[in-house]
């Protein structure tokens, strides 16, 4: 274990309805649900105003619309939170070569290996700088936790939650843990958790009392080893700058069941085409081809084929997809279709007569591809799904509030815009309307931002004893907008105590919206009492550029 906590995990805050919020100024201090809008969508991301209600990552949104009806309910723009998170990343590279993203909205950072910390003191002003870092280039707002370890910088940082930073000094987890929720661990999930429950075990500390024999025999071998380790805040993982994918899949949920027989082989063979493109967009290729499928009643088959060979041949994963397809029984109903490719390289070994009969298909420029010599297919409606971006010849840039019955009703407004925007209708076949790329949230340029590497916190003593010649800035009283900090001044057997002192990096936002905060969110309520942001979707990463380093423990 580290004597200094120079390990960070940042966790943006709501990231994809901040996002929302932030380029649409109608939103701003609304409450705003981002995910699937059918019947069977889910929840990827509920603002803090829509926590109110009780709305939260993974629900269905059928309960979410019950709980929350005057919530803006908006289909995730993946392509526009994966640019802003770029941005994210780029800062925290710029603080240390290894960075280990866990999804768009979350990562860890050893500060210690990129220098930018060495103590407490260093640490706490490099989060510091990072959050206002984030909020100029971004506009938007981080939770940093700093710790010696990855698993209490990640409780430290949903402690910080919404925009805040909390440090837990090395020598305190034990106490910070103790009284904490068994779900607080990583890998104890319901079923653990219920499990535990069960044998009267609820809190850390109970874990620990247990015993590592008696958790051996209540979860077994390998995982009861592990849970008795973290009970006792021993968390010797690295942050690890490259992780390997595993796998490449995507799969779709229908809002209807689908029985025809011709309609999910055709299904199948688009994801196919859908996941291959996802293959090739990686640089890989992969010898076993996965099929999901999860039927009327909720069970889930899974098929697999394994290849001779890597393959990213389009028309090799369809025909396997399609082999597979025809082992399951689908006679009641479909409600999710998925394939997927494992055994992932890094070359191909081409089906090369599959190419000379011309049978190789190229998916990346279109997800469909019409039949050689028919006719066009009549064109279809078209299709504006609520909150993306659009533009019309007349009133300029503006995003879709919502469509129906031959009409769309668009808001024309800017990220930069003062406030509300006006508000039109046009028949969804206009001409004169057109879908449009998201705008920056943040075009003016930031006075002091770092836009290269970030220079050192403090500048080294003349010794190298990595001693700091300069003071942490002084404390001012907070104003409108400015952030308090939240930090551990002293603990207890009862766990750490936390004081308050102002952000004097952080600065008004640009909205007059007032500041939401969940309920829990007081600095001195218990750890127990906050639920956790899960991390936003996709969570996925597939990082080939990290050169394969590690911290030390």
């Amino acid at each position: 274990m580290r004597t200094a906590p120079t390990i960070l995990h940042l966790d943006m805050d709501a990231f994809f309805a901040s996002a929302e919020q932030a380029s649409k100024p109608s939103l701003r201090g609304k409450a705003v649900v981002v995910g699937g809008l059918g019947p069977r969508g889910v929840v990827a991301t509920a603002s803090y105003e829509a926590r109110v209600f009780g709305v939260n990552s993974a629900m269905p949104m059928a309960q979410a619309r019950r709980l929350a009806p005057n919530a803006a309910y908006l289909v995730p723009r993946f392509g526009f939170y994966r640019s802003i998170s770029e941005q994210v990343m780029g800062l925290l590279r710029a603080l240390s070569p290894l960075v280990e993203p866990l999804s768009l909205d979350e990562a860890f950072v050893d500060l210690e290996a990129g220098g930018a910390a060495w103590d407490a003191e260093s640490a706490q002003l490099t989060g510091e700088r990072l959050r206002a870092d984030i909020r100029a280039v971004t506009g938007l707002t981080g939770s940093v936790g700093l710790a010696a370890s990855k698993m209490i910088a990640k409780i430290a940082s949903e402690r910080a939650k919404p925009d805040g930073l909390v440090m837990i000094e090395p020598g305190t987890e034990r106490a910070l843990l103790g009284p904490l929720s068994v779900r607080t661990l990583p890998g104890v999930g319901p079923a653990t958790g219920d499990h535990l429950r069960r044998a009267g075990i609820t809190t850390v500390d109970e874990i620990a009392e247990a015993g590592e024999d008696e958790l051996v025999r209540l979860v077994g071998k390998a995982h009861g080893h592990g849970l008795y380790a973290m009970a006792l805040a021993h968390d010797e993982r690295p942050v690890v700058a490259e992780r390997e994918t595993k796998s490449v899949s995507v799969e779709d949920t229908y809002d209807v069941d689908i029985h025809d027989r011709t309609r999910v082989g055709l299904e199948v063979q688009r994801l196919a085409d859908r996941c291959v493109r996802r293959l090739r967009a990686a640089g890989l290729s992969g010898r076993t081809i996965v099929l999901k499928v999860r039927r009327y009643d909720f069970s889930t088959l899974t098929r697999s084929e394994t290849l001779r060979g890597p393959t990213d041949d389009p028309g090799v994963v369809r025909e396997a997809a399609a082999r597979l397809l025809d082992s399951v029984d689908t006679t009641g109903g479909v409600r999710l279709l998925g394939v997927g490719v494992s055994g992932l390289a890094d070359y191909t070994q081409e089906d090369l007569f599959a190419q000379a009969a011309g049978k190789q298909v190229d998916l990346l420029e279109e997800e469909h591809t019409e039949a050689s010599g028919e006719e066009p297919a009549a064109p279809v409606e078209r299709r504006w799904p609520a909150g993306h971006d659009v533009r019309h010849a007349g009133f300029g840039h503006g995003w879709v509030q919502g469509s129906g019955l031959g009409r769309v009703t668009v808001r024309f407004e800017t990220p930069e815009d003062p406030g509300p925007g006006r508000v039109r209708t046009f028949r969804t076949d206009d001409p004169e309307l057109e879908p449009a790329e998201p705008l920056p949230l943040v075009t003016r340029e930031v006075e002091g931002v770092t836009t290269g590497p970030m220079p050192m916190p403090y500048p080294l003593a003349a010794s190298g004893t990595g001693e700091p010649s300069a003071e942490l800035p002084p404390s001012v009283e907070p104003g409108p907008g400015v952030t308090a900090d939240v930090r551990p001044v002293d603990v207890t057997p009862s766990g750490p105590t936390y004081s308050t002192a102002p952000d004097p990096r952080a600065t008004p936002a640009a909205s007059t919206a007032p500041e939401t905060r969940r309920p829990g969110d007081d600095p001195s309520a218990g750890l127990s009492q906050l639920s956790s942001e899960p991390a936003s979707l996709p969570k996925s990463w597939s990082g080939r550029d990290g050169g394969g380093a590690t911290s030390r423990p």
